[in-house]
């Protein structure tokens, strides 16, 4: 092997020997060599933009989603009048690779799935571009590792420590309530997006985790394994979740009238939640880690109990203040935790 081949090929592998010796993130697949100082973040997806903007929002040079004027409102104002550059990652990419280079990121970061077609998209992105990739897994359980690792490589460990102690905190939390609840006292959950509910997350989703983490059975997952799907009104009617939850205002207004929807017993029962997303989703939109401000929320809403319900403003307000840099005032925290669709 030519000298230039070899250089190419060891500075575009994973840090696979450097990951077990602790130099760099242990839970990323990572694709070139990132500078010792990173000023300009290039975000592959939208769980990737939310991740850079907590940990470091002077880095990250643009959204790869549209956000809208209010959710801007709730970000720290560094990250508010960020445009919108487009994707890498997800359903499609909207970023041409010369668009990219013209950005002149120090790295392109990515969160959310490590399997195959992801680590092959980083390779492949890397390998074009010559850029420094770095592919971070997402689950619930890997977002603390995610802050401390991400807020090390961005030069920022004091604050990815301090993130991934209260990450650790929530998700400690969820976890021994789920330990306490015999199977027959985890509700069946049906999670419907989309104005009209019939899109959902399968058995296995990224999307879905959370309803797990917070001790539910998602109904849908017994329709298989994969991803995000279209289900029909008849499979849901079938399932009969004991809750149903959405993000968005207009499905959680429309199956509280409905006939066909009144048919069934969660929306009969009022147990119809609208969770808030703003900035970001609380249990998706992106399933980043934004989700984690949702574990609390779901947990008073599938397991009824006034200490939960009493809890929540503290923790919300905590959240907020630590995660996105602002204060809220007791009206918006109050107009977070009454959205209910």
């Amino acid at each position: 092997m030519k000298r230039r081949e070899l250089l190419l090929g060891l500075a575009l592998a994973p840090w696979l020997t450097l990951a077990q010796a602790g130099s760099a993130p242990a839970t990323a697949t990572v694709f070139g060599r990132p500078p010792p100082r990173i000023k300009r973040v290039f975000a592959a997806g939208a769980p990737a933009g939310v991740l850079a903007c907590v940990l470091a929002p002077d880095t990250l040079l643009g959204w790869p989603m549209p956000l809208s004027t209010e959710a801007r409102g709730w970000l720290p104002p560094v990250a508010r009048s960020l445009p919108f550059v487009g994707r890498l990652a997800g359903r499609g990419t909207t970023m041409p690779v010369e668009t990219l280079l013209q950005l002149q990121p120090d790295l392109i970061l990515d969160a959310g799935s490590l399997d195959a077609t992801y680590v092959s998209t980083a390779r492949k992105v890397a390998q074009q571009t010559g850029l420094p990739y770095v592919l971070t897994g997402g689950l619930l359980a890997q977002l603390p590792a995610q802050l401390r690792e991400i807020g090390r490589l961005l030069g920022r460990a004091t604050r990815g420590e301090t993130l991934a102690t209260h990450a650790e905190q929530l998700l400690a939390q969820a976890s021994r309530l789920r330990a306490a609840l015999p199977a027959s006292a985890r509700p069946g959950v049906y999670f419907g997006r989309g104005a009209d509910g019939l899109e959902t997350g399968l058995d296995g989703s990224l999307n879905m985790e959370i309803i797990a983490a917070a001790g539910g059975r998602n109904v849908a997952a017994a329709a298989g394994q994969g991803g995000l799907a279209r289900v029909s009104l008849e499979q849901v009617l079938a399932w009969n979740p004991d809750v149903i939850l959405t993000q968005d205002p207009a499905f959680a207004a429309r199956a509280r009238r409905d006939p066909a929807w009144r048919a069934l017993s969660a929306v009969r029962n009022g147990r119809v939640h609208c969770a808030p997303t703003l900035p970001f989703g609380w249990l998706d939109g992106p399933p980043g880690v934004n989700r984690l401000i949702g574990l609390p929320w779901l947990l008073a809403r599938l397991h009824r109990g006034p200490a939960r319900v009493r809890a929540l403003p503290a923790t919300v307000s905590a959240f907020y203040r630590l995660f996105y840099g602002i204060e809220l005032t007791a009206t918006q925290r109050d107009r977070l935790l009454g959205e209910e669709g």
